[in-house]
């Protein structure tokens, strides 16, 4: 087969995972056809589960698969691709990253756009540095401190990194300017600008969001994304040469690919074509030792040698001389910070003495120490959740939780009905429990509270039922009592006191997000009383 076509083979492959990425990720969300009839949305007869695999690319993602195994004695469902990539690249080395990696693809287009340098800045930049040696620190470090109960996976995996920067930053912030821009062409005086806004919003607004979403830290995400991209202006594939953890797993599984680069030293003209146009920094030069596991298989020095002095071919690897190369200092550095982190990351007190009464965990998450030991931090649950009230943390549970879910009351409420969040966590830090599980047993995500002084009828300012008019439990968690008050002026003021009862309320905060006291709602919901922690009960006697 030519060049020329394993080339578009290679472009193609790469554009069709990339799509499949971003239109899975678009997917996960509250179905369409909702969205006309919400009422519709939830019933408490059926289970509400998205049609579109939404997991696939985790399922796909062999380093996923490996830390929650070892991290939460779990196999993950559909962990068969995850082996099956594996497998894979043992015969063809890491074409994950050359041809299905959707953060690869983004960093191939972005280190196409780079500075004039000459030949000679290009090759130099190209040269294989001790800096490769980073991933396999990051690897290394990831792995142990999996081993010893705090899967920080997620914050480096390429497949989390980029599904939860585009979900949480990239798309808010896309959508927010477009909203912007049709509801100002929506209140123009011209015609033709004022149909055109209303008419641009319904078709942009599926994939961008119908309201406004708000995500803490998100801003820093976007920061950190638009960094690694940047970073392409000095290296290409920076993230893929020197940082990527998946990519060092799968390097030190390519080395004994079967599918070789087969130099002639005699047809080369040392044009340096190749280590131009090299993705890796894997020494395609003829005379030089090749390196299969730095090789990512963009093909591109294949292509770019006019000479015919470059071949891939199958064949039984040759010996493979030593150890990997992961350098004595970043395999000790590696397995310093590895058994650190779990260890430091409870020194807050968060995880076992004191946890912050606002860490609240969507519904069906295990308990804690086991929550830190599956949560991939990817943000799947925070991007299907339809109210937008699933948040990363800062520092709510601590450095070990960065970053894993926690529900903000103000931005949203846990919808009565909704089990979603359960039903995308590809790893089950959130199980997936059936819409009767949650209501019958039923599931507590914590109880809520009247703070007296700033509730209106309580504080004598004026009658409210807000509270217990939308409170979903039946019977209602909030009850009121008629009584009489008196106002600053001392004149009397009926009105009806809200009152929670602990053993109805199961925390979905609709009341503290409905609550028209604003900035600090006058009724708030804790984490006190959530089912999946015994030691967090609030009435003896309380069902688990």
């Amino acid at each position: 087969m030519r060049v020329s076509r394993l080339i578009w083979i290679r472009r193609a492959c790469q554009a069709f995972f990339l799509i499949l990425f971003l239109f899975l990720l678009i997917q996960t969300r509250l179905p369409q056809d909702i969205y006309v009839d919400y009422s519709m949305a939830f019933s408490s007869e059926q289970d509400l589960r998205l049609g579109a695999p939404v997991t696939f690319f985790f399922q796909l993602n062999p380093l996923t698969w490996l830390t929650s195994l070892i991290s939460g004695f779990r196999i993950n469902e559909g962990f068969l691709w995850a082996i099956g990539l594996l497998t894979a690249t043992l015969f063809l080395g890491r074409f994950f990253c050359g041809f299905i990696c959707p953060l690869g693809t983004l960093h191939h287009m972005a280190g196409a756009v780079r500075p004039g340098l000459k030949d000679r800045q290009k090759i130099r930049a190209n040269q294989k540095t001790p800096a490769h040696r980073v991933k396999y620190f990051l690897l290394m470090a990831i792995l142990l401190a999996a081993l010893l109960g705090l899967n920080l996976t997620g914050l480096l995996d390429p497949i989390a990194l980029l599904f939860r920067s585009v979900a949480l930053a990239v798309l808010p912030a896309i959508g927010g300017a477009l909203r912007s821009l049709f509801d100002a062409m929506g209140a123009s005086h011209i015609k033709i600008l004022n149909l055109l806004g209303y008419s641009t919003e319904t078709v942009v607004a599926p994939v961008f969001g119908y309201n406004p979403q708000a995500y803490q830290t998100a801003w820093i995400m976007g920061l950190i994304f638009l960094g690694i991209l940047f970073l392409n202006r000095l290296k290409p594939r920076f993230w893929c040469r020197i940082l990527c953890p998946l990519g060092a797993f799968l390097a030190l599984c390519s080395r004994f690919s079967v599918l070789r680069l087969e130099k002639s030293e005699t047809s080369c003209i040392h044009c340096n074509n190749c280590v131009l146009d090299c993705q890796g920094a894997a020494s395609p030069l003829p005379g030089t030792q090749w390196d299969p596991s730095e090789c990512l298989l963009c093909l591109n020095c294949f292509g770019a040698c006019q000479e015919g002095a470059l071949r891939f071919r199958w064949g039984y690897p040759k010996p493979v001389s030593g150890r990997p190369d992961m350098g004595r200092r970043a395999l000790l550095g590696g397995l310093l910070a590895g058994v650190s982190l779990p260890f430091l990351g409870r020194l807050d007190g968060r995880v076992d003495k004191v946890p912050d009464p606002g860490l609240i965990r969507p519904p069906g998450a295990v308990a804690e120490k086991d929550f830190l030991r599956l949560c991939q931090r990817c943000g799947l649950c925070m991007k299907v959740c339809p109210t937008n009230v699933i948040n990363p943390t800062l520092s709510e549970a601590g450095m070990a939780g960065f970053w894993t879910p926690r529900l903000i009351m103000t931005l949203g409420y846990c919808e009565y009905t909704c089990t979603l969040c359960g039903s995308v966590c590809p790893t089950a830090a959130i199980s997936p429990i059936t819409l009767r599980e949650k209501i019958e047993r039923p599931i507590t995500i914590g109880s809520a509270y009247v703070e007296r002084g700033r509730c209106l009828p309580w504080s004598g300012n004026a009658p409210c039922i807000v509270c217990e008019e939308h409170c979903p439990t039946s019977p209602k968690a909030i009850y009121l009592r008629k009584s009489e008050v008196q106002t600053s002026q001392g004149a009397p003021l009926s009105v009806q006191l809200p009152y929670v009862d602990l053993q109805r309320c199961v925390g979905c905060g609709i009341c503290e997000y409905k609550c028209p006291i604003q900035g600090k709602p006058a009724i708030r919901v804790i984490s006190a009383g959530e089912s999946r922690a015994p030691d967090h009960q609030i009435l003896l006697g309380s069902q688990v």
